[in-house]
């Protein structure tokens, strides 16, 4: 249940959604801008590859790691309180990041931002469904808040193309800062806060093992080949995700509010929606990580003409995301997952013929390729993860999705820039686009792994084990019709 919020003007509504899609664009903005800036970075602080990883993964590991105990806190204490107090951590740690003196203090500052970016999306969605009442306006306001990811992804690469060159990397954290602060400023003014009327209890246990599994695990890939496999470093590593790994489900088997419920994962179509949402972010992870490298180490080409060449992965996004979702509610997923994942695969395939001079046009393609499969897989991975649940547990499965994602994304970037670096023979510019091959293999096979699994789980057995899990959960109440999210989820 959720505590009822008084009815507000339609002008106040709307201005509330202005004010949580303002939280979505400084993180959706932060999500592709900070790639553009990589090459600056690692000259300025004189980082290894594994320290780009972890200017990346420090935000998403943390992002993953949170995004459901921010939820939870945020139903227990207030909404509202916590937007504003991940703005404000969110505005701190943008700040600390540009005046960053190494990598190991970028890192770290990275994380304070993905402690603030945690609450911010997350509940702001929990804020929109609390103040937008009515399920068609409702729905109207969840597409306004996607057709903000598009545009801070359109956005992203230009403008942080345009600070690397004219201002300095520092700026691309500098931007969130104003913006962070008005946001917060507004919410203080005109954001209603609202409480769940029983909020789910706490599951540290659960939340520490979680933290440890991700942590670890991605430490591992990404120190690995240069501590070296057998080092006591990572061999203690190993064995602490392998404990926290085999420890966190008996754990939560015995947890009567667990962080995870695993019965979701007798859900067929759940399930489907967990592995692909990692597949799929996993592909997007490398895929920027590796393109960024590319276009400007091999290539040469300025952060604005980087910025420039990834428009077609950007547009294609936002072209397709809302197709994608009109397709899911009058289709089912079926139809976008498997597109998705052919797209996907076509798009790595061309890939691994990279050369360092290869043609604007298989560039393009395999750009604009990638963008249709992106764009298109976002609806079914949030569809099939509430699709059959009581209505009551929709909120955790979705949250779930969302938590994939940003694991997905983190894996990605650890996995594909451990294999690729490992593979890089001479200098960067002649090594790194044959050595880039193995990735875009890899980025392939993920891209099958989702047509496989939308074959696999939109097929009525598969919707049988969804309703079998939903009586199982809430045999009173009913199951949760099938939505058309907003492409926003793979932002947590």
């Amino acid at each position: 249940m959720i505590e009822p919020t008084p009815q507000l003007s339609r002008q106040r509504r709307l201005l509330i959604l202005g004010i949580c899609c303002l939280s979505l664009l400084i993180v959706g903005l932060d999500n592709t801008i900070v790639n553009v800036a990589l090459p600056s970075i690692q000259r300025d602080l004189h980082a290894p590859t594994s320290g780009l990883q972890w200017i990346i993964d420090a935000y998403t590991l943390v992002l993953a790691a949170l995004l459901m105990l921010s939820g939870s806190v945020a139903d227990r204490i207030g909404r509202r309180r916590v937007f504003q107090t991940g703005l404000l951590l969110f505005v701190v740690g943008s700040l600390l990041c540009s005046f960053a003196p190494s990598l190991g203090w970028l890192v770290a500052f990275r994380a304070l931002q993905a402690v603030g970016g945690s609450m911010l999306n997350p509940v702001a969605m929990s804020i929109i469904t609390n103040v937008f009442t009515d399920p068609r306006e409702r729905a109207q306001a969840i597409g306004v808040w996607g057709g903000v990811v598009g545009l801070s992804m359109a956005l992203g690469p230009l403008l942080g193309g345009v600070l690397v060159d004219h201002a300095g990397w520092p700026w691309i954290f500098l931007i969130n800062v104003p913006i962070g602060l008005v946001g917060c400023l507004l919410a203080a003014r005109f954001v209603p806060e609202s409480r769940a009327a029983r909020p789910r209890r706490l599951d540290p246990v659960g939340q520490l093992l979680a933290v440890l599994v991700l942590g670890a695990g991605t430490a591992v890939i990404i120190e690995g080949p240069g501590r070296g496999w057998t080092s006591p470093t990572i061999l203690g590593l190993s064995v602490i995700a392998l404990a926290a790994l085999v420890a966190f489900p008996l754990w939560e088997r015995r947890c009567p509010e667990p962080l995870l419920d695993l019965r979701f994962f007798r859900s067929a179509p759940f399930t489907g929606a967990t592995v692909t949402a990692v597949c799929a972010f996993a592909a997007l992870g490398g895929f920027l990580f590796l393109n960024t490298l590319y276009l400007q180490e091999v290539r040469h080409y300025s952060p604005v003409e980087a910025g420039l060449w990834t428009l077609p992965i950007a547009g294609f996004t936002l072209v397709c995301a809302p197709i994608s979702g009109r397709i899911v509610g009058a289709r089912g997923p079926r139809i976008p997952l498997l597109v998705a994942g052919a797209a996907l695969t076509a798009s790595g395939l061309l890939l691994t013929r990279l050369t360092a001079h290869s043609s604007a046009g298989l560039l393009l393609a395999a750009y604009a390729l990638f963008g249709l499969g992106f764009g298109l897989v976002n609806a079914p991975i949030t569809n099939a993860a509430v699709s059959g649940m009581p209505r009551a547990q929709a909120g955790v499965a979705a949250a779930v999705a969302s938590t994939s994602r940003q694991v997905g994304q983190s894996l990605g970037v650890a996995v594909l820039g451990t294999v690729v670096t490992a593979a890089v023979a001479g200098p960067l510019v002649t090594g790194f686009a044959p050595a880039s091959h193995a990735g875009w293999w890899i980025i392939a096979g993920l891209g099958v792994a989702v047509l496989l699994i939308g074959l696999l789980t939109t097929t009525r057995w598969a919707r049988g084990t969804a309703a079998a899990v939903a009586a199982r959960l809430d045999p009173e109440q009913a199951p949760a019709a099938p939505v058309r999210p907003a492409p926003s989820d793979r932002l947590g």
